[in-house]
């Protein structure tokens, strides 16, 4: 996956709490497994004006122009802000997936489902949870100021505001440790590909009648 280290971005300012993950990416688009193509229907439901269905083309349906992410000034945004409980309902890791395909790199909230935050590290995409007092902070100020960008120093743990201004943010030592590196589950793994070819040799050579055989 994508390393981590520092980001300067947009942010769009998505003010509703306890946004579930069918409002995300709505239950009709999960019918592939495959990490790609859901970025269009990111949060559907409030971004355009019909129902959406698989197949369609989005960039005939119209938009609904109320919704941020379709007003201009937020075009381009890689920092989503929200309120808390962000990621509730399902576990669907297609959300983080939707997030990360529209152009988001990071998210900030004062709190988050579970699930879904532990999908977002797994992913690539960082969930940022900084209090709700300085989260309302924000929401004042990218409203105020058309433009607003922020810059998140995951090594040094701060989100740096345009006026300088730095918010602390912990995270788990073990989750900085793989984002940092670019290392998803399977690339975790991959690191230990020498001990487990050793591991693979030793146990076929104690137990030869373990080798695959060909179908007769």
């Amino acid at each position: 996956m994508q390393a981590f280290t520092n980001h300067e971005g947009l942010v769009a300012p998505l003010d509703r709490e306890n946004v579930d993950t069918d409002l995300i990416i709505p239950k009709q688009f999960l019918k592939s497994i495959k990490r790609s193509g859901f970025g269009p229907n990111l949060f559907d439901e409030i971004r355009y004006l019909d129902h959406g269905e698989p197949g369609m083309d989005n960039s005939k349906r119209p938009l609904n122009p109320d919704f941020i992410l379709n007003q201009p000034r937020y075009q381009g945004a890689s920092i989503l802000l929200g309120r808390k409980n962000f990621g509730c309902g399902s576990s669907r890791e297609h959300a983080p997936w939707a997030l990360q395909q529209y152009g988001f790199r990071a998210i900030i909230a004062p709190s988050y489902a579970d699930i879904f935050f532990n999908n977002s590290f797994k992913n690539g995409l960082l969930p940022v949870v900084l209090s709700e007092l300085d989260v309302a902070r924000l929401f004042d100020e990218v409203k105020a100021f058309p433009g607003y960008k922020l810059r998140i120093d995951l090594e040094q743990q701060v989100v740096l505001t345009p006026e300088g201004r730095g918010i602390p943010f912990e995270i788990e030592p073990f989750r900085k440790y793989c984002l940092v590196n670019g290392y998803d589950d399977i690339a975790l793994t991959l690191r230990q590909s020498d001990k487990i070819r050793a591991f693979e040799a030793e146990r076929l050579a104690r137990h030869p009648w373990l080798q695959s055989r060909p179908l007769a």
